[in-house]
């Protein structure tokens, strides 16, 4: 079975000698930024999703569940939220703290980049609710977010003392994702910590993730650890394998 990074990364290097290992460049890189150019103009900050009905919600245990790990990660000791780059007011905030800055639902469909659709209603606060705690930079146009969710993925060309002499070392990849101020402020945009009315379950990114009716599923970070607003696009865990960086639905 190929999947949609092979066929993506594939395609390009067929058509144009691309450089796979770095799919964001060469002319693999300039279809997927006039995409980008394209969805952009395209985006409406106004446009909300359909609210799905209460009988087309999905059962929690059917709900797909994903991670880039072996397992579900654990919840680091004293989690809090870091919020900080190019702001005025840069805040760590414990869940209860999040939760007072407001409360918003949404019941809309789901979309993965690989083909199924699933509903859920999701209660959280609006990343525009942040904003205005924190008071980005006008130059802050974009927003990055963090997961303490890490894979071992890749290798170093330090040896791993455990694995023995010669043997290279693991390199934990953390998951993160970037996306356009306008995307991050609509106000379909949430960081969730609730799910169906109850708190958000640790299969599905708790305590914290984000969740939004304008974007593919790969771009809702779970297991939110930061959120920062930035200059310039910083790319993402899947953006940089080839995946569409914007993904709008």
């Amino acid at each position: 079975m190929i999947s949609r990074r092979e066929l993506l990364v594939g395609a390009g290097a067929l058509l144009a000698g691309c450089d796979t290992q770095r799919p964001q460049r060469g002319l693999l890189g300039s279809v997927e930024r006039f995409n980008g150019k394209v969805q952009a103009a395209l985006f409406s900050p106004t446009h909300l999703a359909e609210t799905a009905s209460e009988r087309a919600l999905t059962p929690l245990a059917a709900f797909p569940q994903y991670k880039i790990g072996s397992e579900f990660p654990d919840v680091p000791a004293g989690w809090v939220l870091e919020v900080g780059g190019m702001v005025a007011n840069p805040v760590r905030l414990e869940l209860p703290m999040l939760q007072k800055l407001g409360g918003t639902e949404l019941r809309v469909r789901h979309h993965c980049v690989e083909g199924w659709s699933a509903v859920a209603s999701w209660q959280g606060v609006r990343v525009s609710e942040l904003r205005a705690l924190v008071k980005p930079a006008p130059e802050a146009r974009f927003v990055e977010f963090v997961s303490f969710e890490a894979a071992p993925e890749r290798e170093s060309a330090a040896p791993d003392a455990k694995a023995g002499p010669g043997a290279p070392a693991a390199l934990a990849r953390t998951y993160t994702s970037s996306w356009d101020l306008e995307s991050a402020l609509h106000p379909q945009t949430l960081l969730a910590y609730g799910m169906n009315g109850q708190p958000l379950p640790l299969e599905h990114g708790g305590p914290l993730r984000l969740y939004s009716a304008v974007k593919l599923g790969y771009k809702m970070v779970k297991w939110l650890a930061a959120v920062r607003f930035l200059p310039e696009p910083t790319g993402g865990y899947w953006e940089d394998q080839g995946y569409e960086w914007f993904a709008g639905v």
